[in-house]
């Protein structure tokens, strides 16, 4: 077996894929946080103690930053890459890049999305702050594909871990 794969070596590609779900993850999160933000604070000026009940909205965004860097560390963890042993060649790293995807991409597009969807239902509680609870069901609908996402990608690292030997 090659060591390198497209001229790549495996640790390489394996560190570039937890390396792209961290980041589009947080891009996602930070474009969501910032749209729900935007909304959300036009409302608290009009409203101070609407405050503790947007905020939630404001905040779900975050967890694709999270959900991609719990991919980077699975990554470093399940390929002995923290511990210096890692002994992937080039085609079994290009496949752990790919295992990668399914976060990066979804919790990209989810955070922004789930931004929009926070920021509609500010409306909600800007007019009706007891629906509070019901605003929220919205965004968490987008979630769903985020968690689905981080779920594939977990999944496909453990069945690439078995795979290797790892």
């Amino acid at each position: 077996m090659s060591d390198l794969f497209w001229g790549v070596s495996g640790i390489n590609w394996a560190l570039f894929g937890g390396g792209v779900a961290a980041v589009l993850g947080g891009i996602g999160s930070a474009i969501g946080i910032t749209i729900a933000s935007a909304t959300v604070s036009g409302i608290v000026t009009e409203d101070g103690e609407k405050f503790g009940k947007l905020l939630p909205l404001a905040a779900m965004p975050s967890t694709q930053g999270i959900y991609g860097f719990i991919a980077a560390v699975l990554v470093l963890i399940f390929f002995n890459i923290l511990g210096g042993e890692a002994t992937l060649t080039g085609a079994q790293g290009f496949a752990v890049f790919l295992a990668c995807l399914p976060v990066a991409f979804l919790c990209m597009f989810t955070g922004i999305y789930q931004g929009k969807t926070g920021a509609a239902a500010a409306g909600i509680v800007a007019r009706r702050s007891e629906d509070s609870g019901k605003a929220l069901i919205f965004p968490a609908l987008v979630e769903t594909y985020a968690v689905f996402s981080l779920i594939v990608t977990v999944l496909m690292m453990t069945a690439l871990q078995a795979t290797f030997g790892g």
